[in-house]
């Protein structure tokens, strides 16, 4: 037994049905433009229904930018004497007992390719900075200033920058004068607008 195809039939379009769907077609495209221009002018909301606004408290833990001058160093000073427990508890896991082995970078160093606190870094105040802010890799920022201070003072003293007895704090530390600092330029001398 033969089956046959189904002949369909399309129904024709009449004029009116291509002017409504040519109308509806321009009405929403109309609402959409203006739609998408009001929200484009709209401001945000002031605020979003969570959080809450940060206390000066808050704001001032995460403001802890040292600047190479000194600016914003924190009360407190430290040795090398008193960096050098420090370094051997929370430091020495990840950059070597001397701070020449690593695995992680060595901090201390002052020739090869290898770029160390003592032939790369331009100030001090950096190296106080980074430490505070990020070390140790497993707890950053738990470090007391005190403890930061003496943290900078040995690794500047092992790499024969500053002597081991001397104190740092944030009167002396922007005062040490660090190998590296010549080869930097500062950024205000590479762009000057005219």
């Amino acid at each position: 037994m033969r089956y046959r195809k189904a002949a369909y039939r399309r129904a024709p379009i009449s004029r009116l049905t291509l002017l409504i769907a040519g109308l509806l077609g321009c009405v929403f495209c109309l609402a959409w433009n203006v739609l998408h221009d009001r929200r484009q002018h709209e401001q945000p909301p002031d605020r979003f229904g969570f959080g809450r606004p940060a206390t000066q408290h808050e704001i001032d833990s995460e403001a802890i930018a040292i600047a190479p001058d000194g600016l914003g160093l924190p009360p407190g000073q430290g040795d090398s004497a008193i960096g050098a427990p420090v370094y051997k508890l929370k430091c020495a896991v990840c950059h070597g007992a001397t701070g020449r082995e690593g695995p992680f970078q060595k901090l201390v160093g002052d020739t090869g390719k290898t770029k160390t606190i003592g032939n790369y870094w331009p100030y001090a105040t950096t190296v106080f900075d980074y430490i505070r802010r990020a070390m140790p890799l497993n707890a950053p920022g738990t470090l007391s200033a005190d403890e930061v201070y003496g943290l900078t003072a040995y690794l500047l003293s092992a790499n024969r920058i500053i002597s081991p007895k001397t104190v740092l704090d944030a009167r002396t530390l922007p005062s040490v004068e660090m190998p590296a600092k010549n080869y930097f330029i500062a950024h205000d001398s590479i762009w000057k607008p005219q």
